[in-house]
């Protein structure tokens, strides 16, 4: 029987102290430590692999609600545009109502076409082949049709049902023309920074360890401020223009649609991605990828 006042005992049980203690700092400067840009990439990779493989009825319904919440985001502008005086300071409090539709589709998960083009982007960039740019063609052409779906359901309830009061209906025409008529070349160059902080808010969120709300947030913020361009947001404006007679299916389509899709395309996978890629090209090449995450 081994004494409990021993020395050998007292070794024992400083031994397992010094174990736990050790351990718990483990975890403390694991908790501490940031991810690096290796891990990020393959968190945002596997998520765009996952995506690529969900069934076609899935993605299909998650991008029709995607596009339904970011109606929202059009709606809340104008509550906010309705309700406050329009000058300066108030200016600077309307971007605020954009942010509510995309909380809705980053947190619910839900398929928005801009996120697709970084996390379905990545896959491919580490193995580019027709198999893949097959599974990415068929991503982007189902979320973005169910995208614009979802838009168009909400530029009906908008106009032919009394859901909006008045005074908010006129203020969302009003930033919707400040946002749709624009010269083509305009809506093209607004994309780009859009769809660049869209995947850069992709990027972002794994490392945010509890910062998402504030993340997301200030991203969309600074997006609606410096007047930038996203496709689906815009859709919704347009559809509702169309649907109201101020703008021809011609001015809806080419005139913004297009422009818009491919500047935030651009933006997004085009030049965010590949720039996410090409700083740990070289790592995954060499085999370093087998020991993340």
């Amino acid at each position: 029987m081994v004494d409990e006042d021993s020395p050998k005992k007292r070794e024992e049980q400083a031994a397992e102290a010094s174990a736990v203690e050790g351990k718990r700092a483990e975890e403390e400067v694991r908790e501490r430590v940031r991810l690096g840009a290796l891990a990020i990439f393959e968190i945002v990779r596997r998520e765009g692999a996952e995506e690529l493989r969900r069934p076609s009825s899935s993605l299909w319904w998650s991008g029709v609600a995607a596009g339904l919440a970011l109606a929202l985001s059009a709606a809340g502008a104008a509550m906010f545009h309705a309700y406050l005086p329009d000058d300066g300071p108030a200016r600077l409090v309307v971007p605020l109502g954009y942010v509510i539709g995309f909380l809705i589709v980053i947190f619910g998960r839900l398929q928005l076409f801009t996120e697709n083009t970084i996390a379905a982007i990545l896959p491919l960039a580490v193995e580019f082949s027709a198999k893949n740019w097959i599974r990415v063609g068929r991503l982007w052409a189902i979320v973005f049709a169910a995208n614009l779906f979802g838009a168009l359901i909400a530029g009906l309830v908008f106009n032919f049902t009394p859901m909006l009061q008045p005074g908010i209906y006129d203020a969302l025409i009003e930033i919707s023309e400040k946002a749709v008529i624009q010269p083509w070349f305009t809506v093209f160059a607004r994309a780009v920074p859009a769809g660049f902080l869209i995947a850069a808010l992709v990027w972002m969120m794994p490392s945010s360890k509890g910062s998402e709300f504030l993340v997301v947030s200030s991203i969309i913020y600074v997006l609606v401020l410096g007047g930038f361009t996203h496709v689906v947001v815009g859709a919704t404006e347009a559809l509702t223009l169309l649907l109201a007679g101020d703008i021809s299916v011609w001015h809806a389509t080419w005139g913004f649609t297009v422009p818009a899709f491919l500047g935030n395309v651009a933006g997004g996978a085009a030049l965010f991605a590949m720039l996410a890629y090409a700083q740990i090209r070289d790592e995954v090449r060499t085999g370093i990828r087998g020991r993340m995450i």
